[in-house]
């Protein structure tokens, strides 16, 4: 035969309260025993304990020493998942402040606990149990639309929905006219006749007369226990297994928790926009300076892609005579040009420059620019293919054809809205045919890249700008051999003009790779920079996101208490603050990169600035914002779940 174990039983309970140098007892040494389908009542004057021992027995407070049994089990040795469970499963609560959420409809209130405790179909068994105590016509109605005992009736409804074997009821009439105190003590009486323990805490005889077993303490000790009411003794039912797993988020608690974050947000509106507006500042600033960083990268790549890769220049230096610096020692003549590109293994083509400036006149507009000679290589060298009509072609190189392409800048200053391709312009006086117009190329440094015009080299050299040697050499390099060909151009340069390796600087080879990895690492770094700048206003925004969660867990401490009250762990208290924070933060976030983006528009727009939004950025800022959220509200949320349920509940 098995051993008889009853529903629940204390065994020495005590409750000291240290107050500074002053010791308060509230129980001491109770000894209590409860089986399964009582109906058990707590009577005592006020101070007497009996709140104490119903908080104990709930499992809302701890005892200082004793035992506490449920089904054969000391629950005192419980982690916070086991004891969580036993509120959701084993215990009901029906508190005398009632403790529904107002932002919640009454079958929300009543469908909390199934969210802690894995329940399915919520709403169809929360609308039944309002049903059966008599609110069927007020499940969408929130708390303050209900009255006292309508409340109350909510809160039962509630403390049935997971089933409990047993209701703890804390002055459940208290704030109740008699009329409603007979409704409610009828339901808990009823619930009895089905199965349901029910201890029942009060200080009002009439109401304990309903009770069939009668407890009497008096400074924290029992003085009587007597049986009012004799009941038939049932079977003994088969022990509830305790869950001693380790709880999980489950979806349904996920999205209380997200809709709750957005309830607390949504009610105060105004406190919500001004914590939110440290992380919209910053994301705002981080998008609009990476754009802006991002911009400018992108502007300056195009511009040396504009330039050529993979190139090389070769320019005139300048020598040291005599510790004067002089004027330019060696000129670079056609004929170097051509014993430079004898080398196809280190060149793969060459381009002869040079230039000058020049007065331009079309019809009765002319303009000042700068001309540039060139052989036909050049547009694959510099990017430079005519988007509209054609480049030169090595004949007319060679028979020094008056023929010219353009810049857009030259379009604009000479023909307007006009059509250049085919009509003859003067430049030093001299009529050339226009050709074709050059590709875009932006500002270059402190000099308009399109306010151009090149000519054939032959032409340049002989007809407008009289010279026999040229500005510089731009040569591409066959791959992987830029190392090798710089020695060579330099080296071959020297033997020519007959200079010694100390001389050195009488030619300037500008390398481009080394140029592009430059000013891209600068470029990159400036952005990084900005970004860096830009983000320590979401640290700002961090900071008051965790003071706003502060506030809000001591707002909320009662709500806090309920809700560990009906079963919520310590864990899902924590998560909840924390997805609270975050969405904050996130929802700043997602504003913030709508007022970045819109910054970036107009900074382009008025300003003129080349800027770039990219989703990395964009991403960037959004997660940042997000774990700014998670780091910053990880110690208001902490405080939240570390609150002892009782001390949350009585929380003004």
């Amino acid at each position: 035969m098995e051993k008889h174990v009853p529903l629940l039983s204390i065994k020495n309970i005590t409750k000291v309260y240290n107050i500074g140098d002053n010791r308060l007892d509230i129980l001491r040494g109770i000894n209590l025993t409860v089986e399964e389908g009582e109906f058990v009542a707590i009577m005592g004057p006020s101070g007497s304990g009996k709140s104490t021992l119903m908080h104990i027995l709930g499992l809302l407070d701890r005892p200082t020493d004793g035992v506490y049994e449920i089904y054969g089990e000391n629950v005192l040795k419980f982690n916070d998942n086991q004891t969580a469970f036993l509120r959701s499963k084993i215990i009901g609560f029906v508190f005398q402040q009632y403790n529904l959420l107002n932002k919640m409809t009454a079958a929300d209130n009543v469908a909390l606990p199934m969210v802690y405790s894995g329940g399915k179909d919520r709403k169809e068994k929360s609308e039944k149990l309002l049903a059966e105590v008599g609110l069927s016509d007020r499940t969408e109605h929130k708390p303050t639309q209900l009255s006292g005992g309508q409340q109350q009736r909510v809160a039962i409804a509630r403390a049935l929905v997971n089933d409990p074997k047993i209701i703890f009821a804390d002055e459940p009439t208290g704030n109740l006219s008699s009329k409603q105190s007979n409704e409610i003590m009828q339901i808990l009486t009823d619930l009895n006749k089905k199965g349901i323990s029910v201890i029942l805490v009060t200080h009002e005889p009439d109401i304990a007369k309903w009770a069939d077993r009668l407890i009497m303490i008096k400074d924290g000790q029992v003085l009587s226990d007597t049986i009012q009411k004799k009941k038939e003794k049932k079977e003994d039912t088969k022990p509830l297994k305790i869950k001693k797993e380790t709880s999980h988020l489950s979806m349904a608690e996920f999205a209380e928790n997200f809709f709750s974050a957005l309830r607390a947000i949504i009610s105060n509106k105004t406190r919500s926009i001004l914590t939110m507006l440290g992380i919209i500042i910053g994301v705002a600033s981080i998008i609009s300076m990476l754009a802006l960083g991002s911009g400018a990268q992108k502007s300056l790549e195009q511009q040396i892609t504009s330039m050529g890769t993979n190139l090389l220049y070769l320019m005139p230096g300048r020598i040291s005579l005599g510790g004067v610096s002089g004027s330019v020692a060696r000129r670079i003549y056609l004929k170097d040009v051509d014993a430079l590109a004898e080398n196809t293994e280190l060149i793969k083509n060459i381009d002869p420059n040079v230039s000058g400036s020049a007065q331009v006149v079309y019809g009765n507009k002319n303009t000042n620019t700068s001309i540039t000679g060139a052989t036909p290589v050049y547009q694959y060298l510099q990017n430079a293919v005519p988007q509209y009509g054609r480049f030169f072609t090595r004949s007319e190189n060679e028979n020094l054809s008056k023929v010219c392409v353009i810049g857009t800048t030259v379009v604009k200053n000479l023909f307007g809205n006009e059509d250049p391709v085919g009509k003859y312009i003067k430049i030093n006086r001299k009529q050339f045919r226009v050709i074709g117009i050059l590709p875009v190329k932006g500002a270059q440094g402190y000099r308009d890249g399109d306010d151009m015009i090149i000519v054939p080299l032959n032409t340049a050299m002989k007809r407008l700008l009289g010279t026999n040697y040229v500005s510089s050499v731009a040569v591409e390099v066959q791959e992987g051999k830029m190392s090798e060909t710089e020695t060579y151009l330099l080296k071959t340069m020297l033997e020519r003009n007959k200079l010694t390796s100390e001389q050195a600087d009488a030619f300037r080879i500008r390398n481009m790779s080394d140029m592009i990895q430059m000013l891209t690492s600068t470029t990159q770094t400036m952005t990084m920079l900005l970004g860096a700048v830009a983000g320590i206003s979401l640290i700002v925004g961090g900071i008051g996101i965790m003071n706003i969660m502060l506030v809000s867990v001591s707002e909320r401490t009662r709500e806090i208490g309920l809700r560990k009250a009906i079963g919520a762990t310590k864990i899902a208290v924590l998560l909840q603050f924390l997805i609270e924070s975050s969405v904050l933060s996130l929802l700043g976030g997602i504003l913030g990169v709508s007022l970045g983006v819109a910054i970036s528009v107009i900074v382009s727009k008025i300003a003129g600035w080349a800027t770039f939004v990219s989703s990395f950025s964009v991403a960037l800022s959004v997660g940042f914002s997000a774990i700014v959220g998670i780091v910053f509200g990880l110690w208001p949320a902490k405080k939240a779940s570390e609150l002892s349920p009782i001390e949350a509940l009585r929380h003004d």
